[in-house]
């Protein structure tokens, strides 16, 4: 079994988000632990983000902030990236393909986590 964690923050980006518009900036910082005994590098990204309106966007393609990172047993890897929505609340979930060092391919799959502008949900 492939023993990735994965530690997902968010944070509204006011400074770049225009409500007036309907966008609504968010960075996510994630954190990919490899729990396992096998180096592992991740190849792909693919992700499904939903708005409060149920419009859906999936994006997807190579690594994560233009990188493959390779994660050595007990090591971790963060990275910040962000999203804009119509919506003061979203949702996003997905996967990372990876491959150990033994040379299998397998997706990790991230939760579902909740984008949302601070004090919108009592």
């Amino acid at each position: 079994m492939h023993q990735i964690k994965i530690d997902v923050k968010t944070h509204f980006i006011a400074s770049h988000s225009n409500e007036e518009a309907g966008e609504y900036a968010f960075a996510y910082t994630i954190t990919i632990t490899n729990e396992s005994e096998h180096q592992v590098k991740l190849l792909k990204r693919a992700w499904k983000i939903t708005d409060a309106d149920h419009k859906i966007t999936r994006v997807a393609g190579d690594g994560v902030v233009g990188e493959q990172p390779t994660i050595a047993p007990g090591e971790s890897y963060s990275y910040t990236s962000g999203t804009v929505i119509a919506t003061p609340i979203g949702m996003m979930e997905g996967f990372y393909t990876m491959v150990s060092e033994t040379g299998t391919t397998f997706d990790v799959e991230i939760q579902t986590f909740r984008l949302a502008v601070p004090n919108i949900i009592h």
